[in-house]
């Protein structure tokens, strides 16, 4: 097979050696789905709550966000783009999901995705994270299934390729499931030009799974990371130390060179002990991770 100048270079730049010899330079950057939630609870369209999320997220630090895909919709683009502009904050990744293990609701999805992505690039983003589906009641895909999500990953990625963006892959407990199966599969059985990982830590831990042990195995195809923690099962109001042990996975990550994303995820469980405000809790959460990862939001 012949390569062109451009194809050897790329390759040689998502290999695991080149990405040990990079100098490690992640940025730090808060995804938007705590809003999402505080959205929902408060019975608030997103469109009406996207000023006091991104003016809060300011304050908080952050110089960029990962956005969820109703930031990107109807009127809430427009808003979206208005507020990154006057605020300085730039949105590089945008989240999605769907179907993919079933064709033609793939193709849906597909499409679904791709439009997202067309938003994203409208407000300067070139990133898509996106998490396929699972089967529904908790059933685990089929080998037909997982070979069926793999293909339609790779075509995707594809697409997305086609745009100048890139995609990350992103998971919950399901894929955790009997080994790490789903996600091992996904793993490889795409195409490393494709698909990169977004590796979520405390899904992997309520999985079951070694999170060093994974990031070793998707070394050089490791886009960024969702950092979120809990204590007794319970995800805590901040980024703090808890049942991740996030000074590990800052070293693993130093010695080896890592330059992705590193998105602070907020999410409150029922059981959740809230004394703090969003904002505060955004703004302790990048002191840790500013810290602990040795990184400036």
């Amino acid at each position: 097979m012949n390569y062109t100048r451009r194809e050897l270079i790329a390759g040689l730049a998502a290999s695991p050696l080149a990405l040990a010899k990079a100098p490690y330079n992640p940025k730090l950057a808060t995804q938007t789905v705590i809003w999402a939630q505080q959205f929902a609870q408060r019975k608030i369209a997103t469109v009406a709550g996207l000023g006091e999320a991104v003016a809060s997220i300011h304050r908080a630090g952050y110089h960029r966000v990962e956005l969820m895909n109703s930031w990107l919709q109807g009127g809430a683009l427009t808003k979206t783009r208005d507020l990154a502009r006057q605020y300085k904050i730039s949105c590089p990744i945008a989240y999605n999901g769907g179907v993919m293990h079933e064709q033609d609701a793939a193709d849906n999805t597909i499409a679904a995705t791709m439009a997202v992505a067309e938003a994203l690039q409208s407000v300067g983003g070139e990133i898509i994270s996106f998490n396929p589906s699972p089967k529904s009641k908790g059933a685990s895909k089929t080998d037909d299934e997982l070979d069926i999500q793999a293909r339609n990953v790779n075509r995707l990625g594809e697409q997305l390729r086609g745009r100048g963006m890139r995609l990350f892959v992103h998971h919950h407990e399901p894929e955790m499931r009997d080994n790490a199966r789903e996600w091992r599969h996904l793993l490889r059985n795409t195409d490393p030009k494709l698909m990169w990982v977004c590796m979520d830590t405390d899904w992997v831990m309520r999985g079951g799974q070694d999170v060093l042990v994974l990031l070793k195995e998707c070394q050089g195809r490791l886009g960024s990371m969702h950092l979120r923690n809990s204590r007794d099962n319970v995800w805590l109001e901040s980024l703090e130390a808890g049942q991740v042990d996030y000074p590990a996975v800052a070293t693993y990550l130093k010695k080896n060179g890592f330059t992705g994303y590193l998105a602070v995820e907020l999410y409150y469980a029922k059981e959740t002990k809230v004394t703090r405000s969003v904002e505060e809790n955004l703004r302790l959460s990048r002191l840790y991770a500013e810290k602990v990862f040795s990184v400036r939001a």
